[in-house]
């Protein structure tokens, strides 16, 4: 099931500290918040609390997820209502609140079969709520850790161009995830991946005046993401593409973009693994995580282009090369 790795997000731009976190009790089963009854608790991140619930009218079950920040509110323990910590963090917890709404109703004008369908969003309980699809499968950042990498290039290839086409969609309709990493990638059974937890995305800012405070996920974040004067793009979820691709080869996740940047010890995939995937992948990889952003793929259809124009010219090549080999052995 899906949802179950969040990872709390880090903000390492904000300069005043937070208050001590509050009690943040989750709703408990049997809870109904307007049609969907709380089966349990399937996990939780910095930000939000995610359930397995399930429709009273049509009796599908369905992910829910709650804003509930947990540096800014709580839950009492047998309380169903949402209350500020302090009214210090009132404003910052509504603002937060309205991004959460606006990015659920973003998210439900996106279409694609790879990225999560959202059934329903609406405010409740002092908070607000956003109701996707419930899927069956995996999460590749489990399956990753499982397999301890190495995983093969027909895999690599049933899931990250998909990946690649539903984040293109994102990105033509201005917006960017920004935390793109593989515990936020599902996979249901025969591979087909879906992309969660659009909890970051926003506006695509065309300056950097515009840009707020950024989520971070070492590893996978792209070193623009790391500073308030860093201009993120659809580039910067590129080099979170090519980060979770490269976690697939290596098993874990790569060096941060920070320490990269300072010393960049990571030997290229290209030179890494030459003698066991094919040049068009290690180099497409190489490419998508370029510290530099003007040096990357400028965004997702670039990269899915070029990696799909290679793969099938080289499958063309070796179906040349063994119709070649037939005609001479039949000589």
């Amino acid at each position: 099931m899906y949802h179950s790795e969040l990872a709390d997000c880090v903000h390492p731009e904000r300069s005043a500290p937070y208050p001590m976190t509050a009690p943040r009790h989750h709703l408990p089963a049997g809870a109904v918040i307007d049609c969907y009854e709380i089966v349990r608790l399937m996990g939780s991140g910095g930000f939000s609390l995610i359930y397995l619930a399930r429709d009273e009218d049509s009796r599908d079950q369905v992910v829910i997820k709650e804003y509930l920040p947990k540096k800014l509110a709580k839950r009492e323990e047998g309380k169903v209502r949402v209350s500020v910590i302090s009214e210090a963090r009132r404003d910052a917890f509504h603002h937060g609140r309205k991004l959460f709404y606006q990015e659920a109703k973003a998210l439900a004008t996106l279409r694609h079969p790879n990225i999560v369908r959202v059934r329903n969003f609406f405010l409740a309980n002092d908070t607000a709520y956003l109701v996707m699809d419930y899927e069956h499968g995996k999460n590749l950042g489990g399956y990753i850790k499982k397999r301890g990498g190495g995983l093969s290039i027909n895999f690599m290839m049933t899931v990250f161009p998909p990946v690649l086409d539903a984040l293109n969609l994102i990105h033509s309709r201005g917006k960017l995830h920004l935390d793109i990493k593989p515990s936020n990638i599902h996979l249901r059974p025969g591979g087909n991946p879906l992309l969660l937890d659009f909890g970051a995305v926003h506006q695509f800012a065309t300056t950097r005046s515009d840009q707020q405070n950024q989520v971070v996920t070492p590893g996978f974040s792209p070193l623009e993401q790391y500073y308030a004067s860093g201009y993120v793009g659809p580039w910067s979820d590129v080099y979170a593409i090519g980060a979770s691709m490269r976690a697939c080869l290596d098993g874990k996740p790569p060096p941060s973009a920070i320490e990269r940047h300072a010393k960049d010890t990571m030997k290229p995939a290209a030179i890494a693994y030459a003698r066991r995937y094919p040049t068009v992948l290690l180099e497409a990889i190489d490419w998508a995580m370029e510290i530099d952003p003007l040096l990357r793929p400028q965004n997702a259809g670039a990269l899915l282009a070029v990696l799909m124009e290679r793969s099938d010219s080289r499958v063309g090549d070796a179906r040349d090369r063994r119709a070649s080999d037939a005609t001479a052995q039949g000589g």
